[in-house]
Protein backbone atom coordinates (compact mmCIF):
# COMPACT_ATOMS: atom_id res chain seq x y z
CA UNK A 1 0.00 0.00 0.00
CA UNK A 2 1.28 3.59 -0.65
CA UNK A 3 2.60 5.45 2.29
CA UNK A 4 2.53 9.40 1.82
CA UNK A 5 4.05 9.89 5.25
CA UNK A 6 7.62 11.69 4.15
CA UNK A 7 8.55 11.84 8.21
CA UNK A 8 9.54 8.32 8.32
CA UNK A 9 12.27 8.10 6.47
CA UNK A 10 12.30 4.02 6.00
CA UNK A 11 9.00 3.88 4.08
CA UNK A 12 8.67 5.28 0.39
CA UNK A 13 5.73 5.39 -1.96
CA UNK A 14 7.88 2.95 -4.40
CA UNK A 15 11.27 1.91 -4.01
CA UNK A 16 13.40 1.66 -6.84
CA UNK A 17 15.40 -0.97 -5.70
CA UNK A 18 13.34 -4.74 -6.50
CA UNK A 19 14.77 -6.40 -3.80
CA UNK A 20 15.49 -4.93 0.16
CA UNK A 21 14.72 -6.31 3.81
CA UNK A 22 10.97 -5.25 3.31
CA UNK A 23 8.80 -3.90 -0.09
CA UNK A 24 5.38 -2.48 -0.01
CA UNK A 25 2.93 -1.60 -3.27
CA UNK A 26 -0.14 0.04 -4.14
CA UNK A 27 -1.22 -3.10 -6.57
CA UNK A 28 -4.12 -0.76 -7.35
CA UNK A 29 -1.90 2.11 -8.69
CA UNK A 30 0.28 -0.01 -10.34
CA UNK A 31 -2.32 -1.88 -12.24
CA UNK A 32 -3.42 2.06 -13.57
CA UNK A 33 0.04 2.52 -14.66
CA UNK A 34 0.15 -0.19 -16.14
CA UNK A 35 -2.92 -0.05 -18.25
CA UNK A 36 -1.59 3.93 -19.15
CA UNK A 37 1.67 2.73 -20.90
CA UNK A 38 1.80 2.12 -24.63
CA UNK A 39 2.77 -1.50 -24.30
CA UNK A 40 -1.31 -1.82 -22.95
CA UNK A 41 -2.55 -1.31 -26.50
CA UNK A 42 -0.69 -4.58 -27.17
CA UNK A 43 -3.24 -6.34 -24.89
CA UNK A 44 -0.74 -7.48 -22.56
CA UNK A 45 2.20 -5.49 -20.21
CA UNK A 46 3.46 -6.82 -17.19
CA UNK A 47 6.05 -5.27 -14.36
CA UNK A 48 8.32 -6.91 -11.83
CA UNK A 49 7.93 -6.23 -8.56
CA UNK A 50 10.00 -8.11 -6.32
CA UNK A 51 13.27 -9.86 -7.95
CA UNK A 52 15.57 -11.63 -5.87
CA UNK A 53 17.93 -14.49 -7.27
CA UNK A 54 15.26 -17.38 -6.27
CA UNK A 55 12.13 -15.42 -6.20
CA UNK A 56 9.94 -13.25 -8.40
CA UNK A 57 6.41 -11.58 -8.08
CA UNK A 58 5.32 -9.92 -11.62
CA UNK A 59 2.05 -8.00 -11.86
CA UNK A 60 0.29 -8.92 -15.43
CA UNK A 61 -2.53 -6.89 -16.89
CA UNK A 62 -4.56 -8.41 -20.09
CA UNK A 63 -6.97 -7.51 -22.19
CA UNK A 64 -10.40 -9.75 -22.14
CA UNK A 65 -9.34 -12.10 -25.15
CA UNK A 66 -6.03 -11.38 -24.64
CA UNK A 67 -3.92 -14.88 -24.17
CA UNK A 68 -0.39 -15.70 -23.08
CA UNK A 69 0.96 -18.82 -25.10
CA UNK A 70 1.66 -22.47 -23.32
CA UNK A 71 5.16 -22.33 -21.59
CA UNK A 72 6.47 -23.46 -17.94
CA UNK A 73 9.15 -22.55 -15.31
CA UNK A 74 12.20 -24.24 -13.37
CA UNK A 75 10.30 -22.49 -10.28
CA UNK A 76 6.95 -23.27 -8.52
CA UNK A 77 4.53 -20.55 -9.75
CA UNK A 78 1.02 -18.92 -7.75
CA UNK A 79 -1.16 -17.39 -10.27
CA UNK A 80 -3.20 -14.80 -7.95
CA UNK A 81 -6.20 -12.76 -9.85
CA UNK A 82 -6.10 -9.60 -8.31
CA UNK A 83 -9.01 -7.83 -10.88
CA UNK A 84 -11.20 -8.92 -13.68
CA UNK A 85 -11.09 -12.84 -14.57
CA UNK A 86 -8.55 -15.47 -15.89
CA UNK A 87 -8.37 -18.84 -17.25
CA UNK A 88 -5.31 -21.48 -16.64
CA UNK A 89 -5.23 -24.79 -18.77
CA UNK A 90 -2.98 -26.91 -16.86
CA UNK A 91 -2.42 -30.72 -16.47
CA UNK A 92 -5.84 -31.02 -19.09
CA UNK A 93 -7.46 -29.32 -16.19
CA UNK A 94 -9.08 -25.21 -16.87
CA UNK A 95 -9.04 -23.51 -13.92
CA UNK A 96 -10.90 -20.28 -13.86
CA UNK A 97 -9.74 -17.92 -11.77
CA UNK A 98 -12.01 -14.46 -10.68
CA UNK A 99 -10.42 -11.63 -8.96
CA UNK A 100 -9.23 -13.23 -5.37
CA UNK A 101 -8.77 -16.60 -6.45
CA UNK A 102 -5.54 -18.26 -6.37
CA UNK A 103 -3.51 -21.25 -7.89
CA UNK A 104 -0.24 -22.93 -7.72
CA UNK A 105 1.52 -25.10 -9.75
CA UNK A 106 4.46 -27.57 -9.28
CA UNK A 107 7.54 -26.59 -11.09
CA UNK A 108 7.66 -27.52 -14.83
CA UNK A 109 4.21 -27.72 -15.08
CA UNK A 110 2.94 -25.91 -18.77
CA UNK A 111 -0.21 -23.78 -18.85
CA UNK A 112 -1.59 -21.03 -20.39
CA UNK A 113 -3.74 -18.05 -19.69
CA UNK A 114 -6.82 -16.55 -21.25
CA UNK A 115 -8.34 -13.04 -20.04
CA UNK A 116 -12.06 -13.29 -19.93
CA UNK A 117 -11.88 -9.86 -19.47
CA UNK A 118 -9.77 -6.74 -18.66
CA UNK A 119 -7.71 -8.62 -16.01
CA UNK A 120 -4.83 -7.98 -13.48
CA UNK A 121 -2.81 -10.93 -11.81
CA UNK A 122 0.03 -11.42 -9.45
CA UNK A 123 2.70 -14.08 -10.87
CA UNK A 124 4.91 -15.69 -8.03
CA UNK A 125 7.81 -17.85 -8.92
CA UNK A 126 10.21 -19.60 -6.09
CA UNK A 127 13.08 -21.66 -6.92
CA UNK A 128 15.12 -24.07 -5.24
CA UNK A 129 18.28 -21.63 -3.53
Amino acid sequence: MADTDTQTPYRRTHPQSMAGPYLEFDLAGEIDRLEGEAAWSSGQNARTLVKYDDFRVVLTVLRAGARIPGHQTRGRVSIQAVRGHIVVRAEGRTFDLPAGALLTLDRGVPHEVDAREDSAFLLTIAWIA
